[in-house]
């Protein structure tokens, strides 16, 4: 029932608001306090010490109230039955529990306030109205399972309604050192393990800054520390104290996951403890390195003796302290600055001279077609196996990226939204890997096929020449060749069957597979890695697999785009990686060495084919402009994420 109605419980709020509004307005002015009933009259009795009567469970109970300290409390000025509203005569009815409604009472002060216009006004008000509203929905105002009658805590349990004091005062600051003793009067097993803990020892010594219960559970909007809101919750509170840890936290795949909203990852607590969190250097804490390993195996089974040298809290940036993660950034932000500075640059040299060489009509050369077998008017240039690995791989590749840059950019705006539809982490975990499984067997059969044809012809392959793709000094030439032609000093060059980007291409992912494939499985397989591999290790896997899977996607959907689809020459986008087939024209232009050869050796017919069917055509534009937008959504996500939006 209390799970059923707490969604409409706001509304309901509201509903009670309004009813209390009309309510008062009806009888504010009717009020009247009838003498017999004041406080002095009250404090006759209660005034006095060591008074006490039998409650309705029969055990005496302690009905003393100081008179000074009640007239300097927040609450001094109120007459006693404004909160005991039962009371109706002096002397009460004997073995009768009073009930007091502090909720009641603070909605009726506000709704009298704002009928009277001063709701704006009242910021004290306001804020304990929402602290009401958070109370509501806590685990404190959920029925107690003894007794359904009655709430778990009450806002009198905690708050001493006769000596409450101002919420700005001194005094309510130096009060929080009493919040762990106040909440042990109901918890007082966790109040004797806080006690012992570098938490409650600090408290006992007077520092204010030292973390009570509240600083962990909030102070009204206290719940359950097992569900997913409140382990991440709890984790940011501890960042209000330790923030440079928190931030180096969240730098990894557990704190990645926690900005994210989930608690599914290692949290603060489940590492150094919550109400027994000790000093590292103390050998009862958790984190103690006689301890490490043990507590690394409650999430961790079967972990290995690699985890105990691991740097959940490790800064790249701190040279002296993690020289390994260090230089693993420093070598990848290198790395990263470097091939963009060259390729954007080439990219954007090559759209000039493009776009001003068909602005002045320099077309490019023909072909009499009446001269080729009869319909033979493409060039074959991949077979279906090569189309199927390129789709595979690009498929397999942006899958990788879209469950990649979610992780690596949590703390964006559009990343929580990204996982809720990926199914959240562990969902988006699996579906990664099937994305790494998918591009590791296109790559591994691509090195089984070469290793089959090298064996076969290994007295005959070709490694070096025009048909190879082991780079040579001729495409230095040609690459010297296009920057001439670049900036108008020399005509566009003519190239042969692998120009020295595509080259570029072909060999980049075996850096790349080397570079995120190993780091990869070591995250993959952490026990089975930290058995033989150092704790740091984990460390430098992470950031150069993050940092090359950064590299490549933007590599891919700016440089590979830009050469295949966008330049002026391709604009909007070139099928011949869909169908396998090219026209003669554009061959010819953009690969006149081989052309000529393949001519002049009278092998050019055998690579002759007729052009793609009308069905073929739009499948093949409809396939690559489905994968070039999807590449322009994941490239607009990770500009966002690399931004901070």
């Amino acid at each position: 029932m209390t799970v059923a109605i707490r969604p409409f419980r706001p509304i309901l709020i509201l509903v009670l608001m309004a009813a209390i509004q009309l309510t008062f307005a009806e009888s504010v002015d009717a009020q009247t306090i009838d003498p017999k009933l004041a406080s002095a009259k009250c404090l006759r009795c209660h005034g006095r010490e060591n008074f006490t009567r039998e409650g309705a469970d029969g055990k005496e109970r302690d009905l003393h109230v100081t008179a000074s300290a009640f007239h300097e409390s927040v609450h001094g000025n109120r007459e006693c039955i404004d909160c005991h509203k039962d009371i109706a005569k002096v002397p009460h009815r004997k073995g009768v529990e009073r009930k007091v409604g502090c909720v009641s009472c603070h909605m009726e002060e506000w709704g009298a306030a704002r009928v009277n216009g001063m709701g704006g006004e009242n910021t004290k008000l306001a804020m304990v109205v929402d602290h009401i509203e958070s109370y509501m929905d806590s685990m404190h105002a959920r029925p107690r399972i003894d007794d359904q009658s009655r709430t778990n805590a009450t806002c009198y349990n905690c708050h001493d309604a006769h000596y409450a004091q101002p919420i700005d005062s001194v005094t309510r600051t130096e009060n929080l050192l009493d919040i762990p003793k106040m909440c042990g009067t109901c918890h007082g097993d966790v109040l004797a393990t806080y006690q012992t803990s570098v938490h409650g020892m600090e408290t006992s010594q007077g520092n204010l800054n030292a973390a009570v219960c509240s600083d962990c559970h909030s102070r009204h909007g206290v719940n359950a520390v097992h569900n997913d809101n409140s382990r991440v919750e709890i984790t940011e509170s501890c960042g209000n104290c330790h923030d440079d840890s928190l931030e180096t936290y969240l730098s990894t795949y557990h704190g990645k996951i926690t900005k994210l909203g989930y608690g599914k990852t290692a949290k603060c607590y489940d590492c150094h403890g919550s109400h027994q969190i000790q000093r590292l250097d103390n050998p009862a804490s958790l984190m103690h390195v006689d301890n490490r390993l043990e507590t690394c195996q409650t999430c961790h089974e079967g972990a290995t003796a690699g985890f105990i040298t691991f740097q959940p809290h490790g800064d790249a940036h701190d040279r002296q302290k993690y020289p390994q993660m260090w230089f693993a950034s420093t070598f990848m932000i290198g790395l990263l600055i470097g091939t963009f500075a060259f390729f954007w640059l080439h990219s954007a040299l090559w759209f000039y001279r493009e776009y001003r060489d068909r602005k002045e009509g320099k077309n490019r050369p023909h072909i009499l077609t009446e001269a080729l077998p009869e319909g033979k008017t493409h060039f074959r240039r991949f077979n279906r196996w090569w189309r199927l690995a390129h789709l595979v791989g690009a498929v397999s590749i942006m899958t990788l990226t879209l469950t990649g840059i979610t992780v690596l950019y949590a703390e964006s705006s559009w990343a929580p939204s990204i996982m809720r539809f990926l199914g959240g982490p562990e969902t988006a975990g699996y579906i990664h890997r099937v994305g790494a499984i998918g591009f590791i067997t296109v790559f591994f059969i691509h090195l089984i096929y070469f290793a089959i044809r090298i064996g076969r012809n290994w007295r005959t392959f070709e490694w070096f020449g025009p048909n190879s793709l082991i780079p040579s000094w001729q495409d230095l030439n040609d690459a010297v060749a296009m920057f001439r032609w670049f900036f108008g000093l020399a005509p566009r060059p003519e190239l042969d069957r692998f120009t020295y980007w595509e080259k570029f291409d072909y060999w980049a992912p075996f850096w790349g597979m080397t570079i995120i494939g190993i780091s990869g499985v070591i995250m993959w397989f952490p026990v089975q890695a930290a058995s033989f591999l150092p704790g740091w290790a984990f460390n430098v896997a992470a950031i150069v697999h993050g940092e090359e899977a950064f590299l490549a996607a933007v590599f891919l959907f700016t440089v590979h785009f830009f050469n295949n689809h966008f330049r002026p020459d391709k604009f909007p986008q070139d099928t011949t990686m869909f169908t396998g087939r090219v026209p003669l024209e554009i061959y010819k232009h953009e690969h006149r060495r081989e052309y000529e050869r393949l001519l002049a050796s009278g092998e050019l017919e055998r690579f002759l084919v007729d052009a793609p069917t009308g069905p073929q055509s739009q499948t093949a534009s409809l396939l690559g402009a489905t994968l070039i937008t999807f590449g322009l959504f994941l490239l607009t996500l990770v500009i966002l994420g690399f931004f901070g939006v």
